[in-house]
């Protein structure tokens, strides 16, 4: 493990903390754009929402790309390439003159941000090795610090004159010190090593335990997400008013989550402290949906945002307890599989709404977070197996008790 208290060991945390926060910035950027970017190119919902698939699916491949790349050529080299691309992208989406170029350069944007998330998120399983679940937790934080911020800090451009395009372009210059902080840091290789009789059962003790947790981060991102996508439109579909407020409730819960998760998690078995809090999380979705006033629903969804925030660092936290030589793959595969999570359900419930009603919509998310701590379930029943770690990496004390 890195010595943290040195000074390259120093760079290194201020690595992970912009990486996280321009993610979060990056992932609300055209969002809170939108309604001035379809002016601009005279698209419609049609045109963005298929811009927003087809990066989405870059960004899932970047974060599955980059996590091989890494076991083969190194994190820094990786991680730098990643940031060229994130900047090339963000000052290429501001500098757009039409709509194909736009969606190319969002494109590039995406491919570099999903290698970053992916690559990042291992670095800190590697780094971390005893405390992997305590540091991601508290590195998520500024990731939700970004998603909050963007499209408030957004909204008061105006008052100095700033234009989108200048907002965008702006924040890919400030992505380049992501990639100096990758040159300077003190970082595990992330190379993989070869392992030495590894048999087919025995490499099923690798990809099955993956693969289930693969499907955990899919469905509860599917789950959060949609609460995040439609919670203002429910709130307006059920009382009316405005709800903008409310769902910054629910984000300000999911930061509080993922402080008390940073204090807590290294007390507890990662498996059931994440299966504990995504329980929790399913049942009050389906509480809130369900409830009888607008304020008892809002107080619901608020609490909702709290238990769900320490979901995703610790199911990552749980990959890296499994596959500690396998950091940078393992982080990239369930980067990805939050990220097709996130496609999978959440546009299905604009039609779930118009069939049958956004209640049972919402309701639907609920029951995509309850198959997330199925999951969890399965994987604490699967068997482990130590691992070797890869050089310069402490691994992690067994959880299994």
């Amino acid at each position: 493990m890195v010595p943290l208290l040195t000074r390259r060991g120093s760079v290194a945390v201020a690595l992970c903390c912009l990486s996280f926060l321009l993610l979060g910035w990056s992932a609300l950027l055209v969002p809170a754009l939108s309604t001035e970017i379809e002016a601009v190119f005279g698209q419609t919902d049609a045109g963005l929402g298929a811009f927003y698939f087809i990066t989405a699916a870059a960004y899932a491949a970047g974060s599955i790309v980059g996590g091989v790349a890494i076991e083969r050529a190194g994190r820094r080299a990786v991680l730098v390439i990643a940031a060229a691309l994130q900047v090339v992208g963000l000052v290429a989406l501001g500098g757009a003159g039409t709509w194909p170029v736009f969606v190319l350069a969002g494109v590039l944007r995406s491919v570099g941000g999903g290698a970053i998330d992916g690559g990042v998120n291992g670095l800190v399983v590697d780094l971390f090795g005893g405390s992997r679940g305590r540091a991601l937790s508290f590195f998520h934080i500024f990731y939700a610090l970004g998603g909050v911020g963007a499209p408030f800090l957004l909204a008061l451009r105006g008052s100095i004159g700033l234009s989108w395009q200048a907002a965008v372009i702006a924040t890919g210059i400030a992505t380049i010190p992501l990639g100096v902080l990758v040159v300077l840091a003190e970082i595990p290789d992330g190379r993989r090593a070869r392992v030495a009789g590894l048999t087919a059962a025995s490499s099923r003790v690798y990809t099955i335990p993956l693969l289930v947790l693969a499907l955990a981060i899919g469905f509860y991102v599917a789950g959060a997400t949609g609460v995040t996508n439609w919670l203002v439109r429910f709130l307006q579909s059920n009382w009316g008013g405005r709800a903008t407020a409310e769902l910054g409730l629910f984000w300000v819960g999911l930061v509080a989550g993922r402080i008390f998760s940073g204090l807590v998690a290294e007390r507890f078995d990662h498996v059931k402290l994440a299966t504990t809090a995504t329980a929790a999380t399913a049942v009050g979705i389906v509480a809130a949906v369900i409830a009888p006033s607008r304020e008892l629903s809002v107080a619901l969804f608020a609490v909702v945002g709290f238990t769900s925030g320490p979901v995703f660092p610790l199911i990552m936290a749980i990959g890296g307890d499994r596959f500690p030589d396998r950091a940078a793959a393992m982080s990239g595969l369930l980067a990805a599989s939050g990220v097709v999570g996130s496609l999978a359900y959440p546009p299905l419930m604009g039609v779930v709404s118009v069939t049958a009603g956004l209640s049972l919509a919402m309701l639907g998310t609920g029951v995509c977070v309850a198959l997330a701590a199925v999951a969890l379930v399965v994987v604490g029943r699967l068997p482990a197996r130590d691992q070797p770690s890869p050089a310069g990496v402490t691994p992690a004390p067994s959880r299994r008790r």
